[in-house]
């Protein structure tokens, strides 16, 4: 048998039923001519022994051609069962699971690394719908996608492609998958053929790799916090007080005194721009304002502070119930900061604009400028992180960005991240 039942089994049979035909035919006239003889009905004796002849030959041949079309059956037999146990043999040494299903989505083929991956045994799963291996919640999901693929012959499920998909083993578990899809038309209608590869390991991974970035980041977000505090609370407070010290001097100094009079106007000078400057990087490795104050206030700042410093309008336009707790309000704060400093590197705006809004389920947030914009499949510059980092801060948080920008139209960022509720200001760890 077929390992694929109806496909290759259409073996002709017209010549053999033809023999058998020919050689009952043959076969009744042999009795017949006997028959009319015996009785003397034939005036011809040697006319009888050559219709005798030629029936006898007649059945003779027939039958050897039954035998032989029998043979070559047997032999065409014989070579598609070595042909489906060599592919049997290949299908079961894959590592990854392949399962073939008819058009009606029931199992046909089930080789022995989907036996381990999903803990059924073959004679369990022949003949049995494919939604077995499936979780409850994706069984409608999956049947339109199928429908969708058999009409067009396009799918989204390309194994590598990073597409995880849920399966189901035999006691019940879910795990990840990946999987692409193909399709086959014969002459009972289609074949689909699944390849399965379980990354249970390999997401573990990327979730235990994840874990240890966002930590990271946690930590070096500490450092900055506490190394602006130190700029800001010691280092400033301490050169506020040298410029204290310096102008009590210069107004206790006699009158004739105008060379260190000069002297300690520079000096004063100095320590404005040296105090400005340390709250300056205090304020760049981390506002306090977004610790003290939370959210919305240091994203004011942020813009505010931008469109000083590079002469360029930004729009805020910020929803009230945006107050976030960690990580997520300084995730939130340093996309910002970082497409902001895009904006004033690369694009050559005129405007920018920026809105977050919160939804019922995550943080969206948007930096629209209208400058040169960009190619997206460009190769990136040499030393570029901006957008790099954009990504990477969205993933460590399970969320998505999205860029869309070309040359002379300006470049939109979009960036989504759930925030469930234990994200909400008042309830951060």
């Amino acid at each position: 048998m077929s390992l694929f039942p109806h496909v290759g089994d259409a073996v002709p049979k017209r010549k053999q039923s033809m023999a058998i035909v020919l050689a009952v035919i043959a076969t009744l006239t042999f009795l017949a001519v006997t028959i009319l003889a015996s009785r003397q009905e034939v005036a011809s004796r040697p006319l009888l022994f050559i219709v005798v002849a030629l029936a006898a030959t007649s059945c003779g041949m027939s039958w050897l051609l039954f035998v032989r079309n029998a043979a070559r059956d047997r032999e065409g037999k014989q070579a598609l069962e070595g042909a489906d146990a060599r592919l049997a043999g290949l299908l079961d040494s894959a590592m990854d699971a392949i399962i073939t299903v008819d058009s009606d989505q029931n199992v046909i083929l089930y080789n022995k690394a989907a036996e381990r991956i999903f803990g059924w045994p073959t004679r369990d799963m022949l003949g049995q719908p494919l939604t077995r291996l499936i979780p409850q919640r994706h069984q409608g999901a999956h049947g339109g996608q199928v429908k969708r693929f058999g009409q067009t012959g396009t799918t989204s499920r390309r194994m590598g492609d990073g597409t995880v998909l849920n399966g189901r083993r035999s006691n019940g578990e879910e795990f990840p998958l990946e999987a692409s899809i193909s399709q086959l038309d014969t002459a009972h209608g289609k074949l689909y053929t699944v390849i399965l590869r379980d990354v249970t390991e390999r997401v573990r991974a990327s979730e235990e790799l994840s874990a240890f970035a966002s930590a990271a980041h946690a930590i070096r977000e500490s450092e900055k916090t506490r190394i602006a505090r130190e700029l800001h609370d010691e280092l400033a407070q301490s050169l506020t007080a040298i410029k204290m010290d310096a102008t009590w001097i210069r107004e206790a100094m006699p009158p004739d005194s105008d060379a260190v009079r000069a002297k300690l106007d520079d000096m004063l000078g100095l320590l404005d721009t040296t105090v400005a400057a340390t709250r300056r990087i205090a304020s760049d490795l981390r506002p306090l304002l977004l610790d003290d104050l939370g959210l919305g206030p240091a994203i004011q700042w942020l813009t505010h502070n931008f469109s000083q410093r590079h002469g360029v309008p930004c729009k805020l336009s910020l929803d009230e119930e945006v107050e976030l707790g960690e990580p997520y309000a300084t995730a939130v704060f340093r996309i910002v900061q970082e497409s902001l400093v895009n904006v004033a590197k690369h694009s050559g705006a005129s405007q920018v604009e920026v809105r977050i809004a919160r939804t019922a389920t995550a943080v969206v947030l948007e930096v629209n400028d209208n400058g040169a914009g960009f190619s997206p499949d460009a190769p990136r510059k040499a030393g570029s992180l901006g957008l790099m980092g954009l990504r990477e801060r969205a993933r460590l948080l399970q969320g998505t960005v999205d860029i869309d920008t070309a040359p002379g139209r300006g470049t939109q960022i979009r960036v989504s991240i759930p925030v469930p509720e234990t994200g909400d200001r008042g309830e951060s760890t």
